[in-house]
């Protein structure tokens, strides 16, 4: 039976950065043999990972990067902001958006399946971070932009609250891309323009309308004009090339990424807000104590 000494305690708990308990009995589980301990460590890590996944996690980080004509934009949850805030978490978040990057890669279950670091995927990579941390993990989204013919512009609001990537064909205006993406973080547009509304939402908007004017008691020509009116106003505010640009309100976005040059226009835009259709939880602290303290004299 080998002697499991501090120094190869320190070892593996440097390589896996599992917690002291769990690296002991890794390590008496496989007779001191550090590879075998960190299959151990693994093993352990997916059944830990499995009991909290059904725990819901709707804090996190989004993080959108772009290499000009490619953007990517992930979001991986955690279940506490204080999960999202260690720099392990942080740090593998940034990591998987540059993998997606590197590999024009925008859905999150291709992503999972992308080679990481140390022979792993990103999902195993995942899991284990699940382990380390000890909370429900989960890469819920993720989204592409491409422009061959123009730029990509990133934008992350907050640390990782918000996130945007906006495509613009025609030209070659990077930065100006990356202002719009800042103004489509800000004013968080419904569509990208008239045509891409959605027409659910478009009528459900004109039937209100119509209900307001008709109380008017005004001639029908009139109550027609002011629904006309209002769809109009509302059309504005909500298609992003038609709204007043958040540098510049006297502008529109699309006359101001046509200025920066001519026959430049937006293709394509998406925003993350992190957590955003989630149900979050509502738990009771004292009850999670109690819980917990039951666990460990179980």
């Amino acid at each position: 039976m080998t002697t499991i000494t501090p120094q190869m305690i320190k070892d593996l708990r440097d390589r896996s950065a599992a917690g002291l308990a769990d690296v002991k009995k890794a390590l008496e589980a496989t007779d001191g043999n550090i590879e075998a301990a960190m299959d151990w460590l693994r093993e352990k890590g997916i059944s830990k990972a499995a009991k909290k996944s059904g725990r819901a996690a709707a804090e996190g980080i989004v993080w959108a990067v772009s290499n000009g004509k490619t953007g990517v934009m992930v979001e991986i949850n955690s279940e506490t902001d204080f999960a999202a805030r260690n720099e392990s978490f942080s740090g593998f978040v940034k990591k998987v958006a540059d993998i997606a990057l590197q590999n024009a890669c925008g859905d999150a279950e291709a992503i999972k399946a992308l080679p990481f670091e140390g022979g792993k995927t990103v999902g195993e990579a995942l899991t284990d971070l699940i382990a380390t941390v000890g909370e429900n993990m989960q890469l819920r989204r993720a989204a592409k932009l491409e422009s061959a013919d123009g730029n990509v512009g990133a934008y992350i609001h907050m640390g990782g609250k918000i996130g945007a990537l906006v495509a613009v064909s025609g030209g070659d205006v990077g930065e100006v891309a990356r202002q719009v993406a800042m103004h489509v973080a800000a004013s968080n547009p419904a569509a990208l323009d008239r045509d891409s509304i959605d027409q659910d939402v478009l009528a459900r908007e004109k039937a209100i309308f119509e209900a307001q004017a008709a109380e008017s008691g005004k001639p029908a020509a009139v109550v027609e004009k002011m629904v006309e009116g209002r769809v109009s106003k509302f059309l504005e505010e909500s298609c992003l090339v038609e709204q007043a640009f958040v540098m510049d309100p006297d502008r529109k976005v699309a006359k101001v990424v046509a200025d920066a040059k001519a026959g430049a226009k937006v293709s394509g835009f998406v925003r993350f807000g992190l957590g955003e259709g989630v149900e979050k939880e509502e738990s009771n602290f004292a009850e999670e104590v109690m819980r917990t303290a039951a666990g460990n004299a179980a």
